[in-house]
């Protein structure tokens, strides 16, 4: 993810970094430490920041913006971007929209919402900056792929903008085909998705998530005969995928294909107890 300074947050937010390191300081953000142990924050920060800037307009008391941020963090969604939460500050009060879902972080009552998208904008344009700065961005398709990785949860659109441009610097680039198919899909857009996947593989055959997914889109596409032979691909090029055995069994299952579906669900169980144990 994106690493943020103390003087990135200040410039984005309008933020004295005296006040960035006090709530630094508070618990309520979980910044990591960068050379000569500077703050380096995360989006997520960048979110919180973002709240008790407009609660410090409104003069709440520092104490009730510790609690509010501290309630507030625990409600931000996981897994996916973040641009889906809408937040307001307004007087006292924050007020945060996750969906179809409104809620007051610090009653827990449902209410109102507020658009956090800007902020994505403002970081996406910091991140294009960092990336002129450092002169290779244009040349190079790798770097194009990292800040796609980068701006996923902070601006999809601007992550595939990422993967575009690594694509038109180097078309067989695997990962990048990869990526951009996964937001394609996510997106609604399995048959674009799809090509991508496949485009990817023409490059890498043996790129076991290329097969994972495209498996995923031709299941969506409702085309099961190839969903199973990707999966099988995908098993192949990677015989400790255990999803791909899961979405194998549910396959077979649909198709009345017991005993298959059967056999995969018992693969999926032990590859995923064995990663279990490994973990503990």
């Amino acid at each position: 993810m994106t690493a943020f300074t103390t003087g990135d947050v200040a410039h984005l937010l309008g933020l004295a970094p005296a006040q960035i390191r006090t709530f630094a300081r508070s618990g309520v953000l979980s910044p990591d430490r960068g050379v000569r142990n500077v703050y380096l924050f995360s989006f997520r920060d960048l979110v919180l920041l973002r709240t008790a800037s407009g609660l410090l307009a409104a003069r709440v008391p520092p104490s009730r913006i510790v609690r509010a941020l501290l309630r507030l963090r625990t409600q931000l969604p996981e897994g996916r971007a973040l641009t889906e939460v809408h937040i307001r500050a307004d007087g006292d009060d924050v007020v945060v929209h996750d969906g179809g879902a409104q809620w007051d972080p610090i009653t827990g009552q449902f209410v109102l919402d507020f658009a956090v998208a800007e902020l994505a904008h403002q970081v996406a344009s910091l991140a294009a900056r960092r990336a002129a700065d450092a002169g290779t961005a244009d040349r190079d398709a790798s770097v194009w792929v990292q800040r796609g990785i980068e701006l996923e949860s902070e601006s999809p659109p601007e992550a595939e903008r990422a993967y575009v441009r690594a694509l038109e610097l180097q078309p067989d680039h695997a990962d990048a085909h990869v990526n951009l198919g996964r937001l394609l899909h996510e997106g609604g857009r399995a048959e674009e998705a799809a090509l991508h996947y496949r485009r990817a593989l023409a490059a890498r055959s043996d790129h076991a998530t290329a097969w994972f997914n495209l498996g995923v889109a031709l299941d969506d596409l409702r085309r099961p005969a190839e969903a199973l032979a990707a999966y099988d691909a995908a098993i192949h090029a990677n015989p400790g995928l255990a999803d791909a055995h899961y979405n194998l069994a549910s396959l077979y299952e649909r198709q009345g294909d017991r005993r298959a579906a059967l056999r995969h669900l018992r693969m999926y169980r032990e590859l995923a107890e064995r990663d279990s144990g490994e973990r503990r």
